[in-house]
């Protein structure tokens, strides 16, 4: 639907014919229920066989995920618990940050956390801290620098970070860089030519987003944080937050899909294709 937003969108392509589809059909009504901030739509193939094509639809059920125009995920067959296992991937929680910039999404869905690196992070406090809601945090090790670089699972256009960190310890001057072959050593993200440099003040500390320049961060597959320094000359730099604004860079016309059943307000709505 055009008005989702970036609400996370479930699209069940299903039939009348199709035995596993009508097993699954219970499964996701009662999804639809426990999940009431994301929007769950029904598909039949029969009826919308060029939507089912252009979407790459060959086989029922299957289940795709959009967010913010984008095709996000799917799950193909009748597996209950892997098609719930996607939607808590995706559909975030209460206590998490929400995006606060319209037309855009947090992005952390889109990370790949193995695929993160940090040097001089200390042991006992990891850039992994940064990625969740624990009241941990992240703190450098030998002085106040650190590199942080952070993977995507596809394409992603960048529009603002947010950084929640201690007005004293938090981080002052970034550079930021995209599209690396490696991670940076110290020394290349000092000399090195960024694609954006940020001062921060305290008030940027708190949580709020941060815009960069949108034209210099579209179709990022990684992005690297030097922080040269903080905000009092400590010892040691602490953040704990870490998190990305943006959209995925490949989007899909929300427009050409159409209600073609149910009253406005209900749960479950079809696609139809033009």
């Amino acid at each position: 639907m055009a008005t989702a937003g970036s609400k996370l969108v479930i699209v069940d392509f299903t039939a009348t014919w199709c035995g596993p589809c009508q097993r699954m059909a219970p499964v996701f009504d009662t999804l639809s229920t426990s999940y009431p901030k994301a929007l769950f739509l029904k598909v039949d193939v029969d009826k919308c066989q060029e939507t089912a094509a252009s979407q790459g639809v060959t086989a029922m059920p299957t289940f795709l995920f959009f967010k913010s125009k984008s095709k996000i995920d799917k799950v193909r067959g009748a597996d209950p618990v892997t098609l719930e296992s996607k939607i808590k991937q995706y559909y975030g929680s209460d206590d998490g940050d929400s995006c606060d910039v319209a037309g855009h999404m947090d992005l952390s869905s889109f990370i790949v956390k193995s695929q993160c690196e940090c040097f001089n992070e200390s042991d006992q406090f990891p850039f992994a801290n940064t990625q969740n809601t624990s009241g941990s945090y992240l703190e450098s090790d030998c002085d106040e620098q650190l590199i942080m670089s952070v993977s995507f699972s596809q394409l992603v256009k960048i529009h603002s970070l947010k950084i929640r960190a201690p007005l004293d310890k938090g981080p002052k001057n970034i550079k930021l860089f995209t599209n690396q072959s490696t991670t940076l050593d110290f020394d290349r993200a000092e000399s090195g030519t960024a694609v954006q440099e940020l001062e921060l003040t305290p008030s940027d500390l708190e949580g709020k987003p941060i815009n960069l320049r949108y034209v210099k961060f579209q179709n990022v597959h990684n992005i690297q944080l030097f922080v040269k320094d903080n905000q009092s000359g400590s010892e040691t730099t602490v953040i704990e937050y870490l998190g990305f604004i943006g959209s995925p860079a490949c989007t899909v016309n929300m427009g050409d899909f159409k209600r073609i059943g149910g009253k406005i307000g209900e749960g479950h709505e079809s696609f139809h294709s033009r």
